[in-house]
């Protein structure tokens, strides 16, 4: 037969008293927090979950921002391709207007030097930048692609525009794990190789020169080439879209895996007020029942039962 002793007793007491004074510190410091996990030791296989859940929404957050940057490089890119091609309708119309033979050498002379505006603006226009990055010199976006020399009538000199002036490389961005996307359209693409007959750059030099000599056959032998280049253009156009639809896609899905993995993680790391009110006041009862039954059994000495 067991003894029990008032020792006994009152050590019971204590670790009964000190159990439930944890169990009630922890649910209100769960309803404090509004965390169910506030030390790996609440949940140790939760928190390995909780832990994983906030690495993938951190990559996750890059891949979005990285998604946002891509489009906006692909909007600008858009934007300028369809300045270019503004410039170009615009030579194009001043090249109709030229070759009609109406006109006195006065007027190709003025028509020469808006033509030769429209050149610079093709120059500006290639060397676009979006936040310091030059949009048209692929991996070399540090470096002004199109930059000339002025001659004597202060227009920039093309003819030493070579093919190793344009990077080609591709400006990849991360968009998810283990996915890149060339967003970047090549200045060649827009603007023409240098190797091309229906390069811009070459174009407005060869109709300076006719507008100069009055030469009606070389000035109209032009529009085909014109032609040609537009149809680059919007072949380049076309390529953006592209590529801005599958980043939109990308964005989407990226949103549908931010709101999944925040669910995840709510369920895993949250906890529910609506639980832990019931919880806390019944363990808060039990703290007080505790406590009212150690008061009389430590109340109670051996002069109680001699009476």
């Amino acid at each position: 037969m067991i003894r029990v002793t008032s020792n006994m007793m009152s050590n019971q007491l204590m670790m009964n008293i000190n159990r439930n004074a944890k169990q009630l510190n922890d649910t209100q410091l769960q309803m404090s927090t509004g965390m169910k996990i506030n030390k790996p030791s609440d949940d140790p296989v939760g928190i390995t979950y909780a832990l994983r859940y906030r690495t993938e929404l951190n990559s996750n957050a890059e891949y979005q921002s990285n998604v946002d940057s891509a489009i906006s490089w692909l909007d600008y890119s858009d934007t300028v391709v369809s300045q270019t091609n503004e410039v170009l309708q615009r030579m194009r119309e001043l090249t109709v207007t030229a070759s009609s033979g109406t006109n006195p050498q006065s007027a190709l002379d003025s028509i020469r030097l808006e033509v030769n505006q429209l050149k610079e603006q093709f120059i500006d226009i290639g060397n676009s930048q979006l936040n310091g990055k030059y949009v048209f010199n692929g991996e070399s976006y540090n470096q002004k692609p199109y930059d000339f020399a002025k001659n004597a009538e202060n227009v920039s000199d093309t003819a030493g525009f070579t093919k190793d002036m344009i990077d080609t490389g591709n400006v990849n961005y991360a968009v998810g794990s283990g996915i890149q996307l060339a967003i970047n359209v090549s200045g060649n693409d827009v603007m023409g190789s240098a190797d091309d007959t229906d390069n811009v750059f070459a174009i407005a030099d060869r109709l300076s020169e006719a507008l100069k000599d009055g030469d009606l056959d070389a000035i109209s032998a032009e529009l085909a080439q014109m032609d040609t280049r537009v149809e680059k253009l919007t072949a380049a156009q076309a390529g953006i879209g592209a590529k801005m639809n599958r980043i939109e896609l990308m964005q989407n899905r990226l949103g549908d895996m931010e709101y999944n993995l925040t669910s995840l993680q709510a369920k895993t790391e949250d906890a529910d007020y609506a639980e832990l009110a019931v919880r806390s006041q019944i363990q808060e009862n039990i703290y007080n029942a505790t406590l009212s039954v150690g008061a009389k059994i430590i109340s109670s000495s051996l002069v109680d039962f001699l009476r």
